[in-house]
């Protein structure tokens, strides 16, 4: 057996809603998920917010007898159904989750995680991977989940991601609402990059289509499942609308 394998809880394990390609459950206070191929990476990252004290990510707790990952159960809300309390996209909350990313950058910059660039990013912030609870005036975003894709890369690239999830960039937005509100989160997190985003933004969005129709080509199970559901088209709609109205939101920039 592993050194790192341990037995925290019998409960019995409640699959949580979400988690639609690693299968996380709940047993007791701990989260048990398949393990990632980039683990010793998020592994490493989590022991490292951890020793920074940074409340934003689950603790990585070892591995359970049947090679899962154990993580700490963050309880609050997750905004993983379309339909979320007007709190979860309010002025205030979108403002939270940049200030929320700024502060696990400003953790990563110049570490030996980031390597030769400028932070670690998340690489899949959206509503769907964050916990939020009520501080005493609404709901309000206080961690991440789903750290599996983490990497060292730009501030901006993680920015652009926000814009795009939490924002809801796509056919159903107004434009005029999405201009203000991609501004507003990179006024909260002061970003200097701002020539870049909305350029960031549609790179993110032609390589996730991309990426899942050529996975899902490949015969991974989890993308099938997503390109069946039509994630593949969403993405392109999105990426469409995004290049149609990509002058007026670097407007907003100025």
């Amino acid at each position: 057996m592993r050194e790192d394998v341990v037995e925290l809880s019998g409960d019995e394990p409640e699959r949580l809603p979400g988690g639609f390609v690693n299968g996380a459950v709940r047993v007791g206070d701990t989260v048990r998920r398949s393990a990632s191929p980039s683990g010793g990476f998020v592994q490493d990252l989590l022991r490292y917010l951890e020793h920074c004290q940074w409340s934003g990510a689950p603790r990585h707790l070892g591995f359970d007898d049947q090679g899962r990952e154990i993580h700490t159960f963050l309880g609050g809300h997750v905004a993983w159904e379309e339909t979320q309390p007007a709190e979860v996209r309010s002025d205030e909350s979108l403002a939270a989750v940049a200030r929320l990313v700024r502060q696990f950058h400003d953790l990563t910059a110049g570490s030996d995680l980031a390597g030769d660039q400028e932070v670690v990013c998340h690489n899949d912030l959206s509503p769907k991977n964050t916990v939020y609870r009520d501080l005493g005036c609404g709901l309000r975003p206080v961690a991440f989940l789903d750290w599996d894709l983490a990497a060292p890369g730009a501030r901006v690239h993680d920015v652009a991601h926000v814009c795009w999830q939490y924002v809801g960039l796509g056919p159903r937005a107004d434009v005029t609402e999405a201009s203000r509100l991609v501004r507003l989160i990179a006024d909260a997190y002061d970003l200097p990059a701002r020539k870049e985003l909305i350029r960031t933004i549609l790179w993110w969005q032609d390589r996730c289509w991309k990426g899942i129709s050529a996975a899902a080509d490949a015969g991974e199970p989890a993308m099938v499942r997503l390109r069946a559901l039509g994630a593949v088209d969403d993405v392109r709609a999105a990426h469409r609308w995004t290049a149609e109205h990509r002058l007026l939101l670097e407007q907003a920039m100025l």
